[in-house]
């Protein structure tokens, strides 16, 4: 078929030819309009686009449903205490205030506080990661005979606890590790379920990879480290995101074996401190007229908001870091096998 024919048959202009202009929308008439108007949807509909449409509708709903809650906190935390016992304030503070962060942040004791829940979310995020990555590659090998035991074993852990008073005695007797900085990093270093997800992730990768590595000479130590660990990069990101928030967010181990040390509390802890305080100051407010000028600015309301924006902070600016990663981990690795 020569070239001009197939252009005609394709409905495009030849080469060097100019190609056709649409003619301008003329509406001389309420007719007209109605028509266009018409047209205009027919062919939103023949293009496809009405579900895409109806779909970010939905999305932008949703997406505002669960912002509102976060930005009314952020909203409250900078209001003025007393107006906000009056409710409805929305998403900007009515009388803005910074009261309830000088109360929290004026405290010397915070920053210590926050360089110890640091260290032990880093600490226990790093421990944690190695010794459950380790035990999951071994346990993963089908040549280890004691893999099913061992799996049976510690999966029995996660359906029965002996209690409260048996772990703190254990940890108190037992190990002596009350009163120091290691309880809260020892008893956290291994977690049965991130066991699982990484094994069943590393079950998923090729055994040509194990076995050519063994060929050329290669232990199990080092195929662990120079092949599986990297590998296991979109998991291990999924963990240590589950391990830091559970690890940064915990205040009652501080209670139960730290509370009389203060230079071993907890952000957590202190700030769950911080806001019995306020409570206690609001009820005394309501008898003396000191206590109620010593708790004009700040109530429990708005120095609850203000706990809870410091407190999630850290973790909402690391998690974007982690994000790209996580759902990687979370599909590969939460297939049973």
């Amino acid at each position: 078929m020569p070239y001009a024919e197939k252009a005609v048959k394709a409905k495009t202009p030849l080469k060097g030819q100019p190609r056709k202009q649409k003619e301008p929308i003329k509406l001389e008439s309420f007719s007209d309009l109605i028509k266009y108007i018409k047209n205009f949807f027919f062919e939103i509909k023949k293009r496809d686009i009405v579900f895409p449409l109806i779909n970010g509708i939905i999305l932008c709903l949703l997406m505002f449903i669960t912002l509102y809650p976060v930005i009314n906190t952020v909203a409250i935390s900078f209001n003025d205490g007393i107006d906000a016992l009056r409710g409805n304030i929305g998403l900007w503070p009515r009388m803005f205030s910074t009261k309830a962060y000088s109360d929290l942040l004026t405290d010397p004791l915070i920053y210590s506080a926050f360089f110890i829940s640091v260290s032990r979310t880093v600490i226990t995020t790093i421990l944690n990661l190695l010794t459950t990555s380790m035990l999951a590659y071994a346990l993963s090998r089908k040549e280890y005979v004691l893999r099913k035991f061992i799996t049976t074993a510690m999966v029995l852990t996660m359906y029965v606890n002996a209690g409260l008073i048996p772990n703190y005695l254990l940890i108190t007797d037992t190990l002596n590790l009350d009163k120091s900085f290691w309880v809260y990093i020892i008893p956290t270093m291994f977690s049965c379920f991130n066991m699982i997800v990484i094994r069943t992730y590393i079950n998923g990768l090729p055994e040509a990879l194990s076995e050519s590595a063994r060929i050329d000479g290669a232990g199990d130590f080092r195929i662990f480290w120079r092949i599986i660990f990297p590998l296991c990069m979109p998991v291990l990101a999924t963990v240590a995101l589950f391990v830091a928030v559970g690890s940064w967010n915990q205040w009652f181990d501080t209670q139960l074996y730290n509370g009389g040390k203060k230079n071993l509390h907890t952000l957590q802890y202190l700030l769950k401190m911080k806001l019995a305080t306020s409570m206690n100051q609001a009820n005394k407010a309501n008898a003396t007229a000191d206590a109620m000028a010593q708790a004009a600015n700040t109530t429990p309301i708005t120095m609850r908001c203000a706990i809870t924006v410091v407190s999630a902070l850290p973790i909402l600016l690391v998690y974007p870091f982690l994000q790209r990663y996580f759902v990687t981990g979370m599909v590969l690795g939460g297939v049973k096998g």
